[in-house]
């Protein structure tokens, strides 16, 4: 029976497909197998950048005596998390209300019918730490599954019938408001690591959508605290070894409590939401730093995750090949030794850049090896050595073996890097990374939008892949589509997102306005998920609940602002209780509070004074405000692209501006000063 993985179109499947492991991917037909020959089957999850799933694949799903007791007593199915969210939202749920925690790689044990009975992630070869091996597992689920059968079938019944009882019941919390805000700000504070930034203890992960809620939440009240907890911690974070001093972009997460060592592997989510975030934050304090860390960013997410095709590759790998010891090892590509320092650039610059960047003789990484930091209290470099230093230090890393690139596209987040280099582009005169966006967006029509506008989770290559887009990829990209939209005044990519948001309201939502996280008429699971908390990136179901939001103030549509208040009644259950885990839904929230703000800015599109109007817009700080620009629209339809550009006129025809909330406009404008006035202050 071969290994059945050489055809898919996920690098991580494929990274499996020489294995003597006969591989099916996850398929009706591999739980028929199971059915007829009347064994278990073993799903192993994983994805292609983490670090433990590449090692449990050495140690045991290439070696050939492993392999041949998992052929022998199992079928064996292969699945990438971030191609099916749903399976592995499913499972992880049942590993982690059985065993307290999760993580990957994620082992489970099923019956023919899909029914988890047995759970756990990493195995070693050989029994440590307190864990059995891998071999003693499988031994054990044999042994169980030949003996003691109905004993097997009775735990994988109440386990689903478990998972079938949390339902949740979110529908009718009604909406949040102020005062849920509050609560969630002061949860947050109790949570706040006033010393290093961040949230918790170790490790600790980029707080990306809780500093956006952070930033919203002081635009519409004025809390400095707000405000300092959100600056703080992007400072710790950008100085910290999280985020790569040389190249831009951040890691997935620190090992320690301080951002001193990273995982190593960069996530193109993480990357999307902190540029936005950093962007954000210059937008309200014109800090120079803010701008820098989210320019370096929007720069390595072009650089080296753009595709040929336009689309952005998913991650790249924490292990390259150590040029010393020729093995793949965590972060070889870019840990440094004082004597590298020296050799790349001499005794002198070596030195000050030793300082500069806290390397020491000690190390902070492995091996006598340092992470590349910024301490406060390194030495003051000059912009023109400080970047000889860095070019130096860049092109002899270049030449050390690069991490492996995961480079399917998933369209979810694409549509995040789409919003973030649209914003970037605009604020900061870049136009090239609005054309970056543009092309991403483009490649998500072209390829992974079919003639009713549903959405494939993934491609690769241009292929489409085989898997139906999940909620997270309805609302992460009609919020990329929207924030394309509101940058470049291109009318088409607000009704891309009007289709999207469409599909959300037919094919995701309960009747009580709550929202699965997969379409009605998508593969039934053991349960059909639904989670309304943020992972690493935004939930599926707040995503989509900003993206409705948003639509309904382009357009006026009720149904659709109808359907997103319906839908954060769930942030005013959760966001007093578990803020940190509601962080998107706690920013549209402040969205919904402040209005959210409608602005039209109407002239023409040749005139130097619409232009600069329209960057005023994009640089105010009201809470999710929309933005229109183009010429305006007329009672019948022709002019403008845009519903909010309906019946505007120009004063004393000079291009002009209109804000309106809560069904109030205030006075139109043709002054910076006044319309920067109407959507919070802009310092930059």
């Amino acid at each position: 029976m071969p290994n059945r993985l050489a055809n898919e179109t996920s690098p991580y499947l494929l990274q499996h497909a020489d294995n003597p492991v006969e591989w099916w991917p996850w398929s009706p037909e591999a739980f028929a197998e199971a059915r007829e020959r009347g064994v278990p089957v073993l799903l192993s999850v994983g994805y292609s950048s983490c670090h433990w799933c590449h090692v449990m694949a050495h140690e045991s799903f290439e070696d050939e005596l492993t392999a041949a007791y998992l052929n022998e007593h199992f079928v064996n199915v292969k699945v990438d998390r971030e191609e099916r969210p749903d399976v592995d939202a499913v499972y992880m749920e049942a590993v982690q209300a059985a065993t307290g925690q999760g993580g990957w790689p994620m082992t489970v044990f099923l019956t023919g019918e899909a029914e988890p009975f047995y759970f756990g992630t990493y195995f070693p070869p050989e029994p440590r730490h307190g864990m059995p091996s891998f071999m003693q597992v499988l031994e054990g689920v044999r042994t169980a599954w030949v003996g003691r059968p109905e004993e097997v079938a009775e735990v994988a019944r109440r386990i689903v019938g478990d998972l079938a009882g949390r339902q949740l019941d979110y529908g009718k919390a009604g909406l949040p408001g102020p005062e849920e805000l509050a609560g969630a700000l002061l949860g947050l504070t109790r949570e706040y690591d006033s010393v290093r930034g961040g949230f918790g203890g170790a490790p600790k992960f980029p707080p990306s959508m809780v500093l956006e809620f952070l930033l919203r939440h002081h635009a519409r009240t004025g809390s400095e605290g707000a405000l300092q907890m959100a600056a703080d911690t992007c400072e710790a974070m950008a100085r910290g070894g999280i985020y790569d001093q040389l190249g831009g972009g951040f890691a997935r997460y620190s090992v320690d409590r301080e951002w001193v060592v990273p995982h190593f592997e960069k996530m193109l989510y993480d990357n999307a939401l902190l540029c936005r975030v950093y962007a954000h934050l210059w937008r309200a304090t014109g800090s120079d730093l803010a701008r820098r860390v989210a320019l370096e960013t929007a720069d390595f997410m072009v650089r080296e995750l753009r595709t040929d095709q336009g689309g952005f590759a998913s991650a790249l790998d924490a292990d390259s090949e150590d040029p010393v010891s020729g093995k793949h090892v965590e972060g070889a590509y870019y840990a440094w030794t004082p004597a590298q320092f020296t050799e790349v650039l001499g005794e002198d610059d070596g030195a000050l850049a030793q300082a500069y960047f806290g390397v020491t003789e000690e190390g902070t990484f492995e091996h006598g090896t340092s992470v590349l930091q910024l301490p406060q209290d390194g030495p003051a470099l000059d912009a023109e050595r400080l970047a000889g230093i860095k070019e130096r230090l860049l092109a002899a890393r270049a030449l050390r073996p690069a991490p492996g690139r995961d480079d399917k596209i998933v369209a979810a987040w694409n549509g995040l890097a789409i919003a973030a280099l649209a914003e970037c582009g605009a604020y900061f005169d870049r136009p090239d990374l609005i054309e970056r966006a543009t092309e991403a967006a483009d490649l998500l029509v072209r390829v992974h939008m079919d003639g009713s506008a549903r959405l494939a989770r993934t491609s690769r290559d241009g292929r489409v892949g085989p898997n139906a887009g999940v909620l997270e990829d309805y609302g992460d990209v009609a919020e990329g589509f929207l924030a394309l939209a509101s940058v470049t005044g291109e009318g088409v990519w607000l009704e891309f997102a009007g289709f999207l948001v469409d599909l959300v309201m037919a094919r995701f939502t309960a009747e009580d306005g709550s929202l699965y996280d997969t379409a009605h008429d998508a593969e039934k699971l053991i349960r059909r998920p639904q989670d309304p908390t943020d992972t690493a990136a935004p939930s599926g179901w707040t995503a989509a609940a900003g993206a409705l939001l948003s639509y309904a103030a382009q357009t006026g549509s009720e149904p659709h602002r109808t359907a997103a208040e319906r839908a954060l009644g769930v942030v005013r259950a959760l966001g007093p209780r578990a803020p940190r885990f509601i962080g998107h839904g706690l920013a549209v929230a402040e969205a919904l509070v402040d209005g959210p703000r409608e602005v039209a800015v109407v002239g023409h599109p040749e005139d130097p004074a619409l232009t600069a109007l329209h960057r005023t817009a994009l640089l105010g700080t009201a809470p999710g405000a929309v933005v229109a620009v183009g010429l305006p629209r007329a009672a019948d339809g022709s002019g403008g692209e845009f519903p909010l550009l309906a019946e505007r006129t120009l004063v004393r025809d000079r291009p002009t501006a209109y804000v309106c909330r809560h069904f109030v406009c205030a006075r139109p404008t043709t002054e910076l000063v006044e319309l920067a006035e109407q959507l919070g202050t802009v310092r930059p």
